[in-house]
């Protein structure tokens, strides 16, 4: 792929996991990179640490999306340290696991305030600044295999990646005038943290139930997310790309085996 020239990225949560992997796979294509972190400062300078060796600008910004427009202005913050952003990555989110019937209120909220709300702000913040610079750019938003089918016992983290899943969708109609591009792309089980893997247990650690046998390595979604912010993805906006080692081939027959 070729190199983005003179372009910022800022890529959420990337302190660690598949935001960690973005962020280092989009310098090495040549973008500058804003980091955000919510809890792992320490992870967050490790990340621009791999981005500076590569000869590439990191900048670094708390931001924490329990708040989203707080979240908002900390993004604001951090595409004011560089003048422009080119390329947004919406990786931020999390989960909380429960039953329909069990399922709270203020559980509900919490986690589509972090991956619906979270996602609306900060892509209608980039995308506004897109408009304004009038050169095009890219927004990826991480939604999950879950995005289209459930995952047993999440409702809410089930109801949240598809509801971005269609705010994906509706990006897409919407700013293409623009020429910035909207994509989604969908993970399914990932060695990171939030999964209690690290990195290296994507070739180390055994899962029968997916057809590839192992959790994915971060950099296999990250190569997906780079290519899509590439020049050679600039036909494509309003998709949603599965990368899941087949488990959505094999996961209805899970549930009829219930």
């Amino acid at each position: 792929m070729s190199k983005a020239e003179h372009k910022v990225a800022v890529v959420t949560a990337s302190d660690s996991g598949i935001g960690k992997a973005s962020a280092i796979m989009l310098a090495e294509q040549g973008y500058d990179i804003g980091i955000t972190w919510r809890s792992d400062e320490k992870g967050a300078q490790d990340t621009a640490k791999q981005v500076r060796e590569r000869g590439r600008r990191a900048e670094i910004q708390h931001l924490d999306l329990a708040d989203p427009q707080e979240g908002g202005r900390a993004l604001e913050a951090l595409i004011g340290k560089f003048g422009r952003i080119d390329a947004l990555i919406n990786n931020a989110g999390t989960n909380e696991k429960s039953p329909f019937l069990e399922t709270s209120f203020e559980s509900w909220r919490k986690v589509f305030t972090v991956d619906v709300d979270g996602a609306f702000i900060c892509g209608q913040i980039a995308a506004r600044h897109m408009v304004a610079q009038g050169e095009g750019g890219r927004i990826v938003n991480i939604t999950s295999v879950h995005e289209h089918t459930p995952l047993p016992d999440c409702t809410a983290y089930t109801a949240a990646k598809h509801a971005l899943g269609g705010l994906t969708k509706s990006m897409a109609l919407s700013l293409m005038p623009h020429q910035i591009l909207v994509n989604s792309v969908a993970p399914g089980a990932i060695a990171t943290p939030m999964n209690n893997m690290s990195d290296n247990d994507a070739h180390n650690v055994s899962i029968p139930e997916i057809p590839a046998g192992r959790p994915g390595d971060p950099r296999e979604i990250a190569s997906m997310v780079a290519w899509l912010c590439s020049e050679w993805a600039s036909y494509t906006t309003g998709q949603s790309f599965v990368i899941d080692g087949g488990f959505t081939l094999a996961n209805p027959q899970f549930f009829m085996q219930k």
